[in-house]
C-alpha cells in the first residue's frame, strides 16, 4: 500500500526488487506514484504494467520498462467535449478546475485543449491544491454562467464539487468529470445528485469482449462481483487485464519465474509486440511517439451516469443512449 505517496511507492518497489527479487510488477494506482517508480524499474531492468495511471507525462518520458493498460487522459479526455460539441444548441462556455496532482492537472489540461479545439470559450481555468474548499470557487464560477463545469480530480474532489454546487443552487448544463465518477462510492454517497454527470472511459460493464481466461466480459463481471461485492470500474478491469497481458507475454517468451535479466529483456520485447484480446478489450502498446508503451488499442468513450449505470452516450457509432443535455435542475430529479 503506497498510500498514493510517491516516496512510499518508490520505497516499496526498491524493496520488492532488491530484497524480494520480483521478476515483474503490477503497477501502482496513481500517476504520481508511477512517475516515482518508473526510474527504479529502469535502473534494475524490471518490467511493469500499470492498470490505472493515465497522465501523458509518463509516456512522454519513454520509460523502457513501464507499460500501461489505460490510454492517457489526453487521448480519452477529448471524447466528452466532442460529444458535447455535437449538441444543439452547442455549449459555448466552459469553466475548468484541476487539482494540483499529476493525473488531475493533466486531465484539466486535456479538457482545456479539447474545449478550444471544439470552439468553446474557457471562461475560467484554475489549478487548486489538494484539500481546497470548493465553495468560493464554485460561487465565482456561478457568476460566469458557463454551460459546462469540468473538473480534473478524483472521486473525493468530484463529490465535493457536486455538493458545493448544490449548496449554491448552481446547475450548469453539464458537469464533466473524469476518474472517480465510476467508483461505487460516487453514486452511493451522492444518490440522485450523481445523475447526469458526464465522464470519459474506455470500458464499461456492459461491453462485450471475448476473453481466453474468463470467457467474456459478462463472466468476468460475475466473478469480480462475487469476489468483491461491487461492480468493477474501468481501472479495476484494466488492472485485472494487466495480469492477463503478462501471462500472454510470458507464454510468448517461454519463460517461467525466476527470470534472468535476459528473460526480462525478452519479456519487454514480447510486450512491445503483443496484442491481447481480453474482456477489457484489445491491448496493444505503442512503441514510439507521445504514448510510448501506453495502450492504444481502445476507443475512448463518453459516459453519462444514471442511477448506478454508466451509459455510453458517445461517440455516435458506439453510443447506447442519448446524452441528456442540458441536465435537470437539483429539484427536478
Amino acid at each position: 500500500d503506497d498510500q498514493s505517496q510517491p516516496a512510499a511507492g518508490a520505497d516499496a518497489v526498491q524493496r520488492m526488487i532488491t530484497q524480494e527479487k520480483v521478476d515483474f510488477i503490477l503497477g501502482p494506482y496513481t500517476s504520481g506514484v508511477t512517475m516515482a517508480v518508473a526510474p527504479i524499474l529502469e535502473k534494475y531492468k524490471v518490467p511493469m504494467i500499470t492498470g490505472s495511471a493515465e497522465s501523458p507525462k509518463i509516456w512522454r518520458q519513454k520509460f523502457k520498462y513501464t507499460f500501461g493498460d489505460i490510454p492517457a487522459v489526453d487521448l480519452t479526455g477529448s471524447s466528452p467535449l466532442a460529444t458535447l460539441a455535437s449538441m444543439n444548441p452547442k455549449p459555448t462556455k466552459i469553466a475548468i478546475i484541476g487539482v494540483n496532482d499529476t493525473f488531475s492537472q493533466a486531465t484539466a489540461e486535456a479538457f482545456r485543449e479539447a474545449a478550444k479545439k471544439n470552439g468553446m470559450d474557457v471562461v475560467k481555468y484554475d489549478i487548486v491544491p489538494p484539500g481546497t474548499d470548493f465553495t468560493p470557487i464554485i460561487s465565482a464560477i456561478k457568476a460566469l454562467n458557463p454551460d459546462i463545469l469540468a473538473v480534473g480530480g478524483h472521486e473525493k474532489e468530484h463529490m465535493e464539487v457536486i455538493k458545493a454546487a448544490k449548496s449554491l443552487d448552481f446547475i450548469p448544463k453539464a458537469f464533466l468529470m473524469h476518474y472517480g465518477i465510476t467508483t461505487p462510492d460516487f453514486t452511493k454517497n451522492l444518490g440522485k445528485d450523481a445523475d447526469y454527470v458526464i465522464g470519459a472511459a474506455v470500458w464499461t460493464p456492459d461491453m462485450n469482449f471475448k476473453d481466453p481466461l474468463f470467457g467474456d466480459t459478462k463472466a468476468y463481471l460475475e466473478k469480480s462481483k462475487a469476489r468483491w461485492g461491487s461492480t468493477p470500474d474501468y481501472t479495476e478491469a484494466a488492472s485485472t487485464a494487466a495480469g492477463e497481458v503478462f501471462e500472454a507475454a510470458l507464454a510468448k517468451v517461454g519463460a517461467k519465474p525466476p527470470l534472468s535479466e535476459k528473460d526480462r529483456e525478452g519479456l519487454v520485447t514480447a510486450l512491445e509486440q503483443i496484442q491481447v484480446d481480453t474482456f477489457y478489450g484489445p491491448i496493444k502498446f505503442a512503441t514510439d511517439g507521445n504514448w510510448y508503451h501506453d495502450n492504444v488499442g481502445l476507443t475512448p468513450l463518453t459516459i453519462q451516469l444514471k442511477g448506478a449505470e454508466q451509459l455510453i452516450v458517445g461517440p455516435a457509432n458506439l453510443k447506447k443512449a442519448d446524452l441528456k443535455y442540458p441536465v435537470p435542475g437539483w429539484k427536478e430529479r
